[in-house]
């Protein structure tokens, strides 16, 4: 099972696995509160996709597309594998730190993730 949560949201036993999928730690957020296992930056968007996007709802159509080439591109679809292999054992949680929970890079992984399994 896949998930997403904000990295704000408060840490739950159901979380499972957590993976923040942030290029940058989240501010004023200690590793100890956020409770996070894996850090895994190479999934995050560039850092010129990510502040093109600017989390403009009207920009997410593209950004969904220039980040699942981005993703192809650097040969993140393996490790993308590997997180769908994985979520068939147990339930992972993607973790975030964007204020919006509907366009944000969490929502494209765990599309690709559900594609892949």
């Amino acid at each position: 099972m896949i998930r997403i949560k904000r990295v704000y949201s408060e840490p739950s036993a159901r979380d499972g696995a957590r993976i923040l999928v942030d290029r940058v730690w989240p501010r004023g957020f200690s590793k100890e509160r956020a409770r996070i296992d894996e850090w895994r930056k190479a999934l995050a968007p560039s850092t010129v996709l990510r502040k093109w996007f600017g989390h403009d709802p009207a920009k997410w159509t593209e950004f969904r597309r220039r980040y699942r080439t981005e993703l192809t591109r650097s040969g993140m679809m393996e490790e993308l594998r590997t997180l769908a292999r994985l979520s068939r054992k147990r339930t992972i949680t993607l973790v975030y730190s964007a204020a919006d929970e509907e366009h944000n890079q969490a929502v494209v992984l765990m599309e690709l993730i559900d594609e892949l399994v």
